[in-house]
């Protein structure tokens, strides 16, 4: 049988199985379902992690590429869970690009229509821009290897784009995407929020955003900290709304040069961007980033690089260190947590340009909630008010202080996906979701927040969270949920109804629903594999 054929009749879509083999296929696929869906819940877990409703229900679906490309797309495959995308990517630079970038083409097409109308406005300057700030400051910099994932994804969107405009479109569809338009992507926060305010004096006008983006609440702790004494660790993602609804992707990477790893994303992002990941070598990582960091070093190598090769190449917790603090050029400035679950051992990495400030232990807890930690960074690379209690930051990490030191001995799974879902503001003494609280709700804010150009009722905070602790990371597993981790919907509609002065998003805006708990394993790849290797089998008597 020729080979493009075999290809296509071992696709999902494909009807062409004798009767027998449709029953043991069909079979086979209830079984996996079985497996791939049901996950036993800590104890606590809310009901709604068990039951997917509505909008949030799973879809799964297998890639189904032209036949030319079936070697590129290997084992790869999507799953849509709960307001998630899941992507098992697997291979080489050049499949692992593809397969993300054919998986994911509605979505990487989507984002970069939206920063399209969102960067000029927030920016002043155009995509185009960027596309080449991106390739003449960063291409070289990246080295082979992500170069050619970066094309991969470039190439697989097009090629799946292109197919649905045959069969959708009349032929038509959108502009081609290239590795300009997936690199731009990949840097646009160093680029938007670090390198062009390092163009130019601030400018006076309040619809720019001349700041670092506001980026989360975390924590590590370990040791006397935690129910087990092992690490536990969580993280929830604040952002503009128009922007992190589309943060939905959950990527299973097993390259074949390094560590697998286990990480939510950004569509077309080579790295998790808002980061969190969970790796083989049992590395768990994730950050906050630095409010009010000040500078930026064209000659230095970005950041979306150095993490991801810190995280899949890195067997300790000092290897990751050299990987982070090699020549960073000050673009998306963080506090890092990370965590190593063959030891115990916990640290936070203050990564600037001028300081690069190590904290580490066996028995405690770091904390981040967009605060410069020390001193020294303070003042020399920011414009921090540490005195400032009314300011997010500031409030966030009181809280944070809080419910560790409530905790202590007793944080585990449950409590920290507690916390990320956390309303209570220090500031007003009330629990109401704001922009003082672990989860971030700006758009009910009248001041908004000024420290990250946030106007007043922006709609923006929390889009996602993700925990995990170290018996789960041993088996590469974590909780996420996408949108406000405290369940809340955010309709752009009302939203907009009650503040025309955002009229501007209209056309790139959505609604953000707050979607359950959902727990996520490489079993769902592992088992996807076995279940395909026995089709195949089927299939060939």
């Amino acid at each position: 049988m020729p080979k493009a054929a075999l290809s296509r009749i071992s696709r999902f879509a494909s009807l062409g199985l004798n009767s027998a083999s449709r029953a043991r296929f069909f079979c086979a696929g209830l079984i996996i379902l079985g497996v791939l869906f049901v996950s036993p819940h800590p104890l606590g877990s809310a009901a709604a992690d068990s039951t997917p409703k509505g909008a949030l229900a799973t879809r799964s679906h297998r890639a189904a590429p032209d036949s030319s490309s079936s070697d590129l797309m290997g084992s790869a495959f999507r799953r849509d869970r709960n307001g998630w995308i899941y992507l098992h990517l697997e291979g080489t630079p050049d499949q692992v690009g593809y397969q993300h970038g054919y998986l994911a083409a509605p979505e990487i097409r989507e984002v970069i229509r939206v920063f399209g109308e969102y960067l000029p406005h927030t920016t002043k300057h155009d995509w185009q821009f960027y596309r080449q700030a991106a390739h003449s400051m960063f291409w070289d910099k990246i080295g082979d290897e992500y170069q050619r994932e970066i094309a991969g994804i470039a190439r697989g969107a097009d090629a799946r784009l292109k197919g649905d405009a045959g069969k959708n479109h009349n032929g038509r569809r959108a502009a081609k995407i290239d590795a300009d338009d997936v690199l731009a992507l990949n840097a646009w926060i160093e680029l938007a929020q670090y390198y062009v305010p390092s163009l130019q004096a601030r400018l006076g006008d309040p619809e720019l955003h001349q700041s670092p983006p506001p980026s989360c609440s975390a924590f590590i702790a370990t040791g006397s900290w935690t129910r087990d004494g092992k690490i536990v660790i969580g993280h929830n993602n604040w952002i503009d709304y128009l922007i992190g609804r589309h943060w939905n992707l959950m990527i299973d990477l097993k390259p074949a040069a390094g560590h697998r790893i286990l990480m939510d994303a950004f569509p077309g992002f080579i790295h998790s961007g808002d980061d969190f990941y969970v790796t083989d070598a049992g590395l768990m990582a994730t950050e906050t980033t630095i409010t009010q960091f000040k500078g930026f070093d064209p000659a230095g190598l970005p950041e979306f690089y150095r993490i991801r090769k810190a995280i899949q190449y890195s067997d300790s917790i000092d290897d990751w260190l050299k990987v982070m603090t090699e020549h960073p050029n000050g673009g998306y400035a963080n506090d890092w947590l990370i965590g190593d679950r063959k030891t115990g051992e916990i640290a936070r990495l203050e990564n600037g340009i001028k300081n690069n400030i190590v904290e580490r232990t066996k028995d405690g807890y770091y904390v981040g909630s967009n605060f410069p930690v020390n001193d020294k960074t303070i003042r020399e690379e920011t414009s921090f008010d540490p005195g400032n209690a009314n300011n997010s930051a500031n409030a966030r990490h009181r809280r944070w202080d809080q419910l560790m030191n409530e905790h202590r001995g007793r944080i585990d799974i449950v409590s920290a996906r507690r916390f990320e879902a956390d309303h209570y503001d220090v500031v007003r003494k009330r629990q109401s979701g704001s922009g003082n609280t672990l989860c971030g709700h700006v758009e009910v804010e009248s001041p908004g927040l000024p420290e990250w150009d946030w106007g007043k009722f922006y709609p923006g905070g929390t889009v996602n969270a993700k925990v995990t602790d170290a018996s789960m990371a041993e088996k590469m597993s974590l909780w996420a949920s996408v949108g406000h981790p405290c369940g809340a919907y955010f309709s752009a509609r009302q939203f907009l109804a009650r503040h025309p002065e955002y009229a501007w998003i209209r056309k790139i805006s959505g609604d953000m629903q707050g979607g359950p708990w959902t727990q996520f394993s490489i079993t769902l790849a592992d088992e996807t594999a076995r279940a395909a290797r026995s089709h195949r089998q089927a299939a060939s008597r």
